[in-house]
């Protein structure tokens, strides 16, 4: 069996534990098998390529990076928890009432952390891939949220435990606090060292994510930060050209795998199982996601044709249209504010597509009415 990891005496609230100080990456003593990765990462870097491949199937990338980062946004965040749903996300960027505020706060703050780290590694002289970047986004993470009292964009100073009541009866405890920031280091170095491994991106990937989480470096957030990783390195290493998908969708479906997986790391030295398992989700959600756009592309396609085939059809009502798909809940204002006509125009264009049966209205008022592009969410929210 390969150790992969030695363990630390560490005091906290008077109990004294053992806790996990894991060994750099690359795995050793043995090496990580090829055969354990090598079919499973042909697959996955193949749906990768059709993925990004599918993806000229609509006019626009941005309609589809709108939805597929929100939906990571959502699904990473409702693996830690919160209720929200998608229908929310849009209401609460269509400046509708939504009941679970703090919920929508928590994924709208990672859809924050998440550009934060794009801009950065898309500019050439933004931050790399590092622990100052991750502190960053962090730190926009916690703002104003649950876990806003945890040491936002810090690293914890003291020790803290996954499961269990208290430290001397959790699942497991991470590495000490003094131990974390040389651990972080460890793992800057294997991503940019390359070197230091022959290993396939998307195997590293996996080896990064996981060495992350055993770190567990902040009090709160590390979960989302682990991910949000996981999308970046993907950026990093030209895997895919846009982030079109979410990798959390996958990982909340199997969430009790995810997690013993990564457990059998530190637990039976079991790397290779949690590479397969990684590469396996990869394969799926980048055929997931290249569904999703071929639906949504024939959808749009359908609904466009509709359009253009009415008599009453216009500039107003063809520009709403295209803004559709990135303003899936809206109200006659925002049509106006989006097309920057006035009233008269914009409600027009948004009565056409209503009768169309493109669009429905939600309130039933004659006053102060809400818009739907249903059947684009009910794609979405499938």
């Amino acid at each position: 069996m390969r150790r992969t990891g030695t363990y630390a005496t560490s005091t906290t609230l008077g109990e004294a534990v053992q806790a996990f100080v894991p060994l750099p990456l690359p795995p050793c003593e043995p090496l990580l098998a090829p055969a354990c990765f090598e079919a499973g990462n042909r697959a996955a870097e193949l749906a990768l390529a059709r993925l990004s491949g599918v993806s000229g199937l609509v006019p626009s990338v941005d309609w589809l990076l709108y939805s597929a980062v929100r939906k990571e946004a959502l699904l990473t965040s409702q693996i830690e928890g919160t209720q929200a749903t998608l229908v929310d996300l849009f209401d609460e960027e269509a400046g509708f009432a939504i009941g679970n505020t703090d919920d929508v706060e928590e994924v709208t703050n990672y859809l924050r952390a998440f550009r934060l780290v794009q801009d950065n590694l898309r500019d050439p002289a933004g931050l790399p891939i590092s622990v100052r970047l991750l502190c960053d986004a962090h730190r926009l993470l916690l703002n104003g949220v649950r876990g806003s009292g945890k040491q936002p964009g810090e690293l914890r100073r003291s020790q803290n435990w996954i499961g269990g009541t208290r430290p001397g009866n959790a699942a497991f405890v991470p590495p000490p606090a003094e131990r974390v920031a040389d651990l972080l280091a460890d793992v800057e170095r294997f991503i940019h060292d390359d070197s230091a491994s022959t290993l396939p991106p998307l195997v590293k990937i996996a080896l990064v994510h996981a060495q992350f989480e055993t770190i567990h470096p902040f009090l709160d957030g590390n979960g989302r930060i682990g991910r949000l990783l996981i999308a970046a390195l993907m950026e990093h290493w030209h895997l895919l050209p846009e982030p079109l998908m979410y990798l959390s969708g996958y990982l909340k479906q199997h969430q009790s795998a995810y997690y013993q997986r990564l457990s059998a790391i530190r637990t039976q030295g079991d790397w290779e199982g949690w590479v397969s398992f990684f590469l396996e989700g990869v394969a799926a959600a980048a055929s997931e996601a290249e569904r999703s756009i071929v639906a949504i592309a024939s959808l749009i396609a359908a609904d466009r044709r509709r359009l253009l085939a009415s008599p009453k059809a216009g500039p107003a009502s063809y520009r709403l249209f295209e803004a559709l798909p990135m303003m899936p809940r809206f109200t006659v204002e925002l049509a106006r504010q989006a097309l920057n006509t006035s009233f008269p125009t914009a409600n027009a264009a948004v009565k056409l597509l209503e009768d169309l049966g493109i669009v429905s209205e939600l309130t039933g008022q004659k006053k102060n009415r809400s818009y739907s592009y249903q059947d684009y969410i009910a794609l979405l929210t499938r």
